[in-house]
């Protein structure tokens, strides 16, 4: 199990709050200091069963300088988020092959 973690995000810490109640100790990834790799949000996506655009925060503000109005393809948008960590959704739950985005934090849950 690996949880892709923002701790300062208080949905964030919520997620993982929850896994901890139930007596689950996923691997922390601190995604913005240790930047994840290409292969590593490919195969998040893969897990997700998402579209990159989809793990896009939007509301960030790098997005609206630089993104918002570009029309990026799939690889443009995974080269995105590697470039720029702070555009990946948190928080994600990965456990085996599976993954949520913990929106609601509840969210994880659905895959344990």
């Amino acid at each position: 199990m690996k949880y892709y973690h923002n701790p300062r995000c208080r949905k964030s810490r919520e997620g993982l709050s929850i896994l901890e109640e139930r007596g689950l100790s996923p691997e922390i990834v601190l995604y913005l200091k240790d930047n994840p790799s290409k292969s590593e949000i490919i195969d998040v996506i893969s897990k997700l069963g998402v579209h990159p655009l989809d793990l896009v925060r939007k509301s960030e503000k790098i997005y609206n300088e630089k993104y918002k109005n570009c029309s990026l393809n799939e690889g443009q948008l995974i080269d995105m988020l590697v470039e720029n960590p702070i555009l990946i959704e948190r928080p994600i739950f990965i456990n085996e092959d599976k993954g949520v985005i913990g929106r609601p934090p509840e969210k994880v849950l659905e895959i344990i």
